[in-house]
C-alpha cells in the first residue's frame, strides 16, 4: 500500500514565491495587453552579447525562468515535508529547547545564528539535511555531533540517517540538472519522430530527413521540442537521481509535478515572443497578431489568430494551482502518485482542447491510413486513460 502524503506545518504569512509569481504574471499580461492594443510583438532578442554575436531569446529566459522558480516552490515544499517529519518523530521539549542551551563553544553558536538555526529542532532538521549545510568546519561538525548524542532525548538515528533526510531541499537543485539534460533530449527525439508539417519548409518531411542530414538532429533554431517527450526524459532524470541517493521516486515525482505545471506557465509565453504557437484565424477580442514572416503561408493573408499559448498558460496555472491547493489541504487524503498522475491527465486534457484551434500538427498515420487526429491528441487520450485507470485502481485497492 502507498502512504499518504503528510500535511507540513502551516507557515505563517504568504510564502515569497507567490509575490514572485503575482509580480511575472502581470508583467506579461501587461505586455500581452499592449500587444492587443498596439498589434506589435516585442523583439524576440531579449540581448545581444557583442563581441561574440550572440542572441540571448526571451524564450530560453522565459523557459529558465519558468523551471528556475517551479524548482524554487518545490524546495519550499520538500522542506516544509521534512519539517512535518521531524515534528512527528521529535519530542516538542527537544525541537524547541534553545540551541543556546547545548554546551557548544561561543564561536559555534555564533555561527548557527548566522546561518538561522535557534533551535535543536532547527538543528536536527538541517543536520537531518546535510550537517555541511551548517556553515560549520569538520571541528565545529564532530563537536556538534558529539554534543547532539550526548543530549537527553536524542536518538542516534536523527544523527545518522534521519527520517527527514530524503526531503533535503537540495535535492532539488542537485537533481534539476539531469532532469533538463534528459528532458531536452527526450523533447528533441518526440519531435524527430513526429515532425510538423511546417518543417517541410527546411527539407524535413518525415523523420528519415532528420538523419539523411544529422546536423538536423541538433539544430534546435528551427524548433521542435516536444512536451511530451520532455515529461519522459524528465521523468528517467528524475528516477535516476532518486535511485542514486536512495529517495522515495514516486513521492518526489508528486512534488516535481506542481514545479512543471508552474514552469509551463511562464514556459509558455516564450512562445508569445517568437510568434509561434499561434491557433486558427480568430476575431475575437484577445485574438494575437502574427507577423507575416511567422505566419504559415497558407494563412499568409491572415493577420490574427487564437493565442494557444496563452490557453495552454492558464490551463497550466489551472493545474499547478490545484495541484498546489490538494497537496497544501487535503494531504492526508492523497494516495502516493496521486498528484503525478493527475498533473499528466490535466496536461493530457488540456492538449486534446487545445489541439481543436492548434495549426500545423501532425496526424497519427497508420500504416499509410491517416487519422483525422493529431499525434499529440492520440497520446494524450492514452495517457489520461492510462493515469485514470492507474489511480482508480490504487484507491481501489486501498479501499479494498
Amino acid at each position: 500500500m502507498t502512504k499518504n502524503i503528510k500535511n507540513a506545518p502551516r507557515q505563517r504569512g504568504i510564502e515569497p514565491y507567490w509575490y514572485v509569481i503575482g509580480a511575472l504574471l502581470l508583467t506579461l499580461f501587461g505586455v500581452f495587453l499592449n500587444h492587443l492594443r498596439t498589434g506589435v510583438t516585442p523583439d524576440r532578442v531579449f540581448i545581444n552579447i557583442p563581441g561574440v554575436d550572440f542572441d540571448v531569446f526571451w524564450y530560453g529566459i522565459l523557459i529558465v525562468g519558468g523551471i528556475a522558480l517551479g524548482s524554487y516552490v518545490v524546495s519550499h515544499l520538500v522542506e516544509q515535508r521534512g519539517a512535518a517529519v521531524l515534528y512527528q518523530r521529535v519530542p516538542r521539549n527537544i525541537r524547541q529547547k534553545s540551541v543556546n542551551k547545548l554546551p557548544l563553544p561561543d564561536d559555534i553558536k555564533k555561527i548557527l545564528t548566522k546561518h538561522k538555526i535557534k533551535t535543536v529542532g532547527q538543528l536536527l532538521l538541517r543536520w537531518g539535511f546535510d550537517p555541511r549545510s551548517l556553515g560549520l568546519n569538520k571541528e565545529g561538525v564532530a563537536k556538534v555531533e558529539s554534543i547532539l548524542k550526548k543530549t537527553p532525548g536524542v536518538e542516534k538515528a536523527w544523527l545518522t540517517d534521519a527520517p527527514w533526510r530524503v526531503w533535503n531541499p537540495d535535492h532539488v537543485w542537485n537533481g534539476i540538472a539531469i532532469c533538463l539534460v534528459l528532458a531536452v533530449i527526450g523533447a528533441r527525439l518526440y519531435h524527430v519522430l513526429t515532425p510538423s508539417p511546417s518543417m517541410a519548409a527546411v527539407g524535413i518531411n518525415s523523420p528519415l530527413d532528420y538523419f539523411r542530414n544529422p546536423y538536423q538532429l541538433i539544430n534546435l533554431r528551427n524548433g521542435g521540442l516536444g512536451i511530451y517527450g520532455g515529461i519522459a526524459g524528465g521523468a528517467l532524470g528524475l528516477w535516476w537521481f532518486t535511485r542514486r541517493y536512495r529517495l522515495p521516486t514516486l513521492v518526489w515525482a508528486d512534488y516535481a509535478a506542481i514545479g512543471v505545471a508552474l514552469g509551463q506557465v511562464f514556459g509558455r509565453w516564450g512562445n508569445f515572443f517568437n510568434q509561434e504557437l499561434y491557433g486558427r484565424p480568430s476575431d475575437l477580442t484577445w485574438a494575437i497578431t502574427i507577423d507575416p514572416v511567422y505566419r504559415l503561408p497558407a494563412y499568409a493573408d491572415v493577420t490574427r489568430f487564437h493565442p494557444a499559448f496563452l490557453y495552454e498558460s492558464l490551463w497550466s496555472l489551472l493545474a499547478f494551482a490545484v495541484l498546489y491547493l490538494l497537496l497544501r489541504r487535503c494531504a492526508d487524503r492523497l494516495l502516493t502518485g496521486d498528484l503525478m498522475a493527475l498533473y499528466l491527465i490535466f496536461y493530457a486534457v488540456g492538449r486534446i482542447l487545445l489541439e481543436t484551434v492548434r495549426l500545423d500538427s501532425r496526424m497519427v498515420n497508420l500504416g499509410g491510413l491517416t487519422l483525422n487526429m493529431a499525434v499529440a491528441t492520440f497520446v494524450s487520450i492514452l495517457v489520461a486513460l492510462a493515469m485514470a485507470g492507474w489511480r482508480v485502481w490504487a484507491h481501489w485497492r486501498v479501499k479494498d
